[in-house]
Order: C-alpha cells, then structure tokens, then sequence
C-alpha cells in the first residue's frame, strides 16, 4: 500500500483580502495545503491549532507589525518566512532578513515569482533537516544543535538565533578557520547574489558576536580580514 502523499502547509498573513485569497487560490492549484490570516492576532490563533512548513508574511500588518512578528516567531520556532512588503529599500530588506525572515519580496510581484521562493526555500529547509539530524557541533565551549538550531553555552543556558544568524553560525563552523568573502556567505546562507548595497552579512556578523560573546573591538573568535571577508578562528568537533 503507497503512503499517503503529504503536502505541505503554508500560511499567508495579509490584511488585503484579494492578495490573501489569489494566494490562497493559485497556490492550492500546486497541491499546497493552505491557510490564511488578516493580521497578528488570527496568525497566533492559527498557530496556535496548526502546523505548517512555511509562512507568507506582510511587512504591514494593522496592529502587531510583520517584522515584530517574524521576530517573536523565531524566538519558538525554526519555520522557514517569506517576507511579503511594499517596502523596497535595501534597510527594510535587511531588517526583514535580521528578524528571521527566511527570503524577501516585494510587491507588487507575480505569484510564479513567489512559488519559486517558496520552492526554493522548502528545498533548503528539506535539505537541512535530513542533513542536521540529531548532530551537534562544539566549539569554543559552545553547542549548535543543528536539529533544533539551538546554540547553547559551556553553561547550559541557551541563545536564541534567528534563522539567519544560525545559518551563517553553520556555514561559518562547517568551514571554520578558512576565509569566507560575503558574497560566499551570502550564497551559503541565502542562495543568491550580493547586492553592493546589502550589508546583511555584516550586520549578522555583528549580532553573532554579541551573542557570542566576542569582543567587537578585538574578536577572538569571529575576525574580520580586511577586504577578504570574515573567519571563525576555533576547532570544531561533532558533540
């Protein structure tokens, strides 16, 4: 007997009707199951009865903004978000991908566009979960769970990071001691190009540090070469 084929389950969060249901509509004609909220409120409410695979995410929201949501989301969950906004100024980009998000769009965009960032994204997601399973690496005194994306201290306390921040914490571990440009960490961490304007690397470099514990002024652990990129300078073993 085949098993039953699962599909999978993305919210959309948008206070436009007409946006929420042609989402709804065209994404459901490609076999995804899917949900929609107007606003934080009936998001949380949808959470709180189901699980999904991905979210689809408006910037402006009536009441709880989108990136205050997409931050207080990460704090509990690894669920990968698309950012949907009409915003397209790079800072706006970049706040998006510091608060978690997992990609970014703009509107207006064409629905194809966003099922090849949701494809993408899933893809990504699939791939880091099969590879991640119940593996652990240590460094430095700290533990990356790359399962649960939990960092945790010699301690035992446990640092929250958002999805960005733990992917270019891996990205860094898995080739530690080498230099990474931030055009590399940027392909490593989100599958696509550097704009000359986009210093989103830079700023969750800077978050890791603090989180990390690393002198900014003279980090140890996490070092800036000048015009070459950055280098986590430890020894990593499987825990």
């Amino acid at each position: 007997m085949n098993a039953p084929i699962i599909h999978p389950r993305i919210l959309i969060v948008d206070d436009d009707a007409d946006i929420r249901n042609l989402l709804a509509d065209y994404l459901g004609q490609q076999n995804y199951q899917i949900s929609t909220a107007a606003d934080g409120s009936a998001m949380q409410v949808t959470l709180e009865n189901s699980t999904f695979d991905l979210i689809v995410l408006d910037l402006t929201l009536p009441g709880t903004d989108g990136l205050t949501l997409c931050r207080n989301l990460r704090a509990r969950s690894a669920v990968p978000v698309i950012m949907l906004t009409a915003r397209s100024a790079p800072l706006d980009r970049i706040l998006g991908l510091e608060m978690g998000a997992d990609d970014y769009l703009c509107k207006p965009f064409e629905p194809r566009e966003l099922l090849a960032r949701i494809r993408n994204v899933l893809r990504r997601s699939e791939a880091n979960a099969s590879s991640n399973h119940s593996q652990r690496l240590v460094f430095s005194g700290w533990t990356l769970d790359l399962a649960t994306h939990q960092l945790q201290r010699a301690d035992g306390v446990l640092v929250v990071l958002s999805s960005n921040e733990f992917r270019l914490l891996k990205a860094l571990l898995e080739r530690a001691n080498r230099v990474l440009s931030r055009d590399q960490l940027l392909s490593l961490t989100q599958g696509r190009d550097a704009d000359p304007l986009d210093r989103s690397i830079d700023l969750a470099i800077s978050r890791l540090r603090q989180k990390l514990g690393d002198d900014a002024r003279a980090p140890q652990l996490l070092k800036t070469l000048r015009n070459e990129g950055y280098l986590l300078s430890t020894t990593v073993k499987p825990g």
